[in-house]
C-alpha cells in the first residue's frame, strides 16, 4: 500500500488532556470539520466512560458517519474505544452502530509492569481476555481494532503471540501505541520490522501505531514506524493528549507531503483545512498553540532575521520547505471592511471553510459590522477569531451583557458587571480587585456562584496594530466536582473546563472566556441545582451581593 490511514482521536484522546473537555455540541462541530479535513477514522470518544460520552459518539455516528463529505469516496469510519470489558464493548457498538462505516477499538495491557500491577493478570489470562473479547467485539462488528497497551515496553515475543492470537479472533486492524512515550525511533520502527516478519497473517490486517510525545520523539516514531510497514497513524489536531501529548496530525501529514520522495506515501488529506482544524481545537478546548508550534503555530512561517528575509525575497524555497498556502494559510485578495456587504462576507467565510445557516450568517454579520466600525480592516484571523467567539460557544446559561472597569495607578481597580441568567434575570455586581480582570472576575463569581480555581489564563493579539483584536483562553477546574463525575472517568482527577473569548477591549475578551468556560463548568450534572440556585437568588450564598434588574420593556 501506497496510502497511510489518518486515524484521529482528538475527541477521544485529545479530550483527555488537562482541561480539554469538550461539550456534545463541540465535539459535533470537531467531528464535521475532521470529516472535511478527510481523515479516515474519526474515533469519537470512549462510550463507557459516561453516558454523555456515549450520546455524543452516538449522535457523531448518526450525523458524521452518514456524510460523505467532498472528496472523499465514502464516509469516514467512525470509531469508539473499549476496555476489554463486554459491557465496554456494548457500550462501544452501541454508540457506532448508526454509522455507516463503525468500528471498535478495544486494548489490553501486555507490558510487565502494567500486567503485575495494574491488571493483576499473568500473561495467560492477557491471552485468554484477548482472544475472547476480540471475538465478542466482531460478533457485533466486521471492523474491530485491538491495542496491547504499552507495546513499547512490552516482551517482544508475548508480544507476537498476542497479537496473532487477535488476528485469528477476527481482529481488522493492529494498533501498536507507545503509551509512555519511552521509545527511541530506531527501537520503535524495530518492534514494527518484527511484528512484520513474526506475526503470521499480519499481511493481511492493517498494522496501526499510536505514539506519546514524552521525551518528544511522538512524531519520529510514528514516521519511523510508517517506514517498516504502519499503514494507520493515530494522531491529535494541535498534538493534545495526555500528558505531553500525541502525535501531531499536521505534522505526520506534512512530513509525508514534503518528503514524499523519502516516503512514497500520500494521505487522503485535504491540507487547506489544517490550519482552521486547528484554531478550531484551539477555540474549543482552551489550549492555545505554542508560537513556535510546527506547521500551526503563529510562527511557523514568519521570518524575521535579515539573512533569511533577504533568502524569501529572492526565493521562498530558501527558508520555506512549504507553502503556508497548503495548509490553509491563505491571504485574502477580497478585503472587508465597514462598507462590504452580507455576500462578500457569506463569500469570504465560505473560502475559509466556514458554512453557516441563514440563522448563524445574520449574527456573524452583525458582529462583523460592528467589529468593522472599529477596524479599518478586517483580515482572515480577524474573521476566524470572529466565528469562534459568536457561534463555537458552549450554551449559555449567564451571558455578558454589559461590563465597566476603573484602573490604573489611582485608586483600586474596579469592576461592574452585568449578566443574563436563566429565565432572562439580568445581575449587576461590582466588585474590587488586583486589577482589571481579577475584579471582572470576582464580580462575574459573585453572581455565578460557581467554586473554582482559574489554572491559565492566557491572552494573545489575533492581529498586528493598535486595533487588533485579542483573544484570551482560560481553564477552570471545578473545586467541588461531585464524585460521580469522576467515577464515570478512568481516573479521579477533578475535572478542568477551557473557555474562549476575542473583542477588541482585551478585558471583555476575558470576561467572555471565563464565562465560557463556567458554562460548561455549569452544565456538568451535579453544578445545575447550584446555577438555579443562584440564578433565583443572585450567586449561591451571596443574596445580597449580586442586585437582579429587570429586563428592559
Amino acid at each position: 500500500m501506497d496510502q497511510v490511514r489518518i486515524f484521529d482521536t482528538t475527541l477521544r484522546d485529545g479530550e483527555q488532556s488537562p482541561g480539554a473537555m469538550m461539550t456534545s455540541s463541540e465535539k459535533l462541530e470537531v467531528a464535521r470539520a475532521l470529516s472535511r479535513l478527510r481523515v479516515n477514522v474519526i474515533e469519537a470518544g470512549f462510550p463507557a466512560a459516561s453516558p454523555d460520552d456515549l450520546n455524543a459518539v452516538q449522535r457523531i455516528a448518526e450525523e458524521v458517519g452518514n456524510i460523505t463529505s467532498e472528496g472523499q469516496d465514502q464516509a469516514p469510519i467512525i470509531c469508539g474505544l473499549a476496555r476489554a470489558h463486554s459491557a465496554d464493548i456494548d457500550a462501544a457498538w452501541k454508540a457506532v452502530e448508526p454509522a455507516a462505516r463503525p468500528r471498535i477499538h478495544t486494548f489490553l495491557a501486555t507490558s510487565e509492569i502494567h500486567m503485575k500491577h495494574k491488571l493483576r493478570m499473568d500473561p495467560e489470562e492477557v491471552i485468554e481476555r484477548v482472544i475472547e473479547m476480540v471475538q465478542y467485539a466482531r460478533s457485533f462488528c466486521d471492523d474491530v481494532e485491538f491495542s496491547p497497551e504499552d507495546a513499547g515496553r512490552s516482551d517482544p515475543d508475548f508480544l507476537y503471540v498476542v497479537l496473532e492470537e487477535a488476528i485469528k479472533a477476527g481482529a481488522t486492524t493492529l494498533n501498536i501505541p507507545d503509551t509512555v512515550g519511552y521509545t527511541t525511533p530506531n527501537e520503535f520502527g524495530g518492534i514494527i520490522a518484527g511484528i512484520v516478519e513474526h506475526v503470521p497473517g499480519v499481511e493481511d490486517v492493517i498494522l496501526s501505531v499510536h505514539c506519546h510525545d514524552d521525551l518528544g520523539l511522538a512524531t519520529a516514531n510514528t514516521l519511523a514506524g510508517i517506514q517498516a510497514g504502519a499503514r494507520q497513524a493515530e494522531v491529535t489536531i494541535n498534538g493534545i493528549g495526555e500528558r505531553a501529548g500525541n502525535t501531531s496530525l499536521e505534522e505526520v501529514v506534512m512530513a509525508l507531503h514534503t518528503r514524499r520522495p523519502v516516503f512514497s506515501l500520500s494521505t487522503d488529506i485535504d491540507t487547506t483545512q489544517i490550519s482552521r482544524v486547528s484554531k478550531l481545537v484551539s477555540n474549543y478546548t482552551g489550549i492555545m498553540v505554542p508560537p513556535n508550534k510546527a506547521i500551526v503555530g503563529a510562527n511557523a512561517f514568519a521570518h524575521e532575521a535579515g539573512i533569511h528575509q533577504d533568502g524569501m525575497l529572492k526565493n521562498e524555497l530558501t527558508y520555506e520547505i512549504m507553502r503556508p498556502e497548503t495548509v490553509g494559510l491563505t491571504q485574502s485578495t477580497l478585503v472587508l471592511g465597514k462598507h462590504s456587504g452580507r455576500h462578500a462576507f457569506k463569500v469570504r467565510l465560505k473560502e475559509l471553510g466556514y458554512e453557516l445557516g441563514d440563522d448563524d450568517l445574520a449574527r456573524a454579520f452583525r458582529r462583523f459590522k460592528s467589529l468593522a466600525d472599529k477596524k479599518k480592516v478586517i483580515t482572515d484571523a480577524d474573521l476566524e477569531a470572529l466565528v469562534a467567539d459568536e457561534l463555537y460557544q458552549p450554551p449559555e446559561v449567564f451571558a455578558l451583557e454589559g461590563l465597566q472597569v476603573v484602573c490604573g495607578t489611582m485608586g483600586m481597580p474596579t469592576a461592574t458587571v452585568r449578566l443574563s441568567g436563566p429565565g432572562d434575570t439580568r445581575y449587576v455586581q461590582a466588585a474590587i480587585g488586583t486589577g482589571p480582570v481579577d475584579a471582572a472576575y470576582k464580580a462575574v463569581d459573585e453572581i455565578v456562584g460557581a467554586s473554582n480555581v482559574l489554572l491559565e489564563f492566557s491572552v494573545n493579539a489575533v492581529t498586528e496594530g493598535i486595533d487588533a483584536q485579542g483573544e484570551v483562553a482560560v481553564r477552570i477546574q471545578g473545586e467541588d466536582a461531585p464524585d460521580a463525575l469522576n467515577a464515570q472517568r478512568e481516573t479521579s482527577r477533578p475535572r478542568t473546563y477551557g473557555g474562549y473569548g476575542a473583542d477588541t477591549d482585551i478585558i471583555v475578551a476575558s470576561v467572555k472566556a471565563y464565562l465560557s468556560a463556567l458554562n460548561k463548568l455549569l452544565a456538568e450534572e451535579g453544578y445545575r441545582s447550584e446555577a438555579e440556585s443562584a440564578a433565583q437568588v443572585g450567586g449561591a450564598g451571596k443574596a445580597e451581593a449580586a442586585v437582579p434588574v429587570e429586563a428592559p420593556k
